[in-house]
C-alpha cells in the first residue's frame, strides 16, 4: 500500500497557514476546523508545519500565553515528507521515529496533501479487515469432503 492509496480514500483537503500571521489566527483555524495541524506555505512552497506539539511547546516557553507570536516562531521549518508512491511501512518507521503524528505529502515540490497517525493506522486496520474477510470466505468456500493440505 503506498501513500496515493491513503490519499485517494481521505481526499486532498488541505489548510495552510502562512507563516506571518499570528499563531492566534492559526490556532483558531485548527479549532474550528478540528484539526490537529497546518502545513505552513509561503510563496507557494511548503515552509513548515504547525502541530498541537509546536503550540504546547510555544505556551510553555511563553508562560501560558501565545501573546504577539507569528506562525514562523513556532512552527516546525524541517518537517519530515514523503512522496505519493511512499510505500505505507516506510512511512510507519519514518512517523514513529521521529514521533511525527502528521506529515506533508510532496511531489518534487508541490503539496499534494497531508496524512496523520491515525490515517495510517486506519488504512492498515481496513487492510487487515479486508485480508480476514477474503481468508473466511475462502475457508467458507472449501470444497467438502477435502482436508486442508499440510503445512
Amino acid at each position: 500500500m503506498k501513500v496515493s492509496d491513503i490519499l485517494r480514500v481521505k481526499g486532498a483537503t488541505l489548510f495552510t497557514a502562512h507563516p506571518d500571521e499570528p499563531l492566534s489566527r492559526a490556532l483558531d483555524l485548527m479549532a474550528e476546523k478540528d484539526i490537529g495541524s497546518l502545513v505552513v506555505m509561503e510563496h507557494g512552497e511548503l515552509v513548515g508545519m504547525l502541530t498541537f506539539r509546536e503550540l504546547i511547546q510555544t505556551l510553555v516557553k511563553n508562560s501560558g500565553s501565545i501573546g504577539n507570536t507569528n506562525v514562523r516562531a513556532a512552527m516546525d521549518n524541517a518537517p519530515l515528507t514523503c512522496t505519493m508512491e511512499t510505500d505505507m511501512d516506510e512511512v510507519r518507521r519514518m512517523m514513529l521515529d521521529r514521533h511525527a503524528r502528521y506529515m506533508p505529502v510532496m511531489d518534487d515540490r508541490m503539496l499534494m496533501g497531508v496524512i496523520s497517525f491515525y490515517d495510517v493506522a486506519r488504512a492498515v486496520v481496513d487492510s487487515q479487515n479486508f485480508e480476514n474477510q477474503m481468508l473466511k470466505a475462502y475457508i467458507r468456500d472449501w470444497p467438502e469432503g477435502e482436508a486442508p493440505a499440510p503445512d
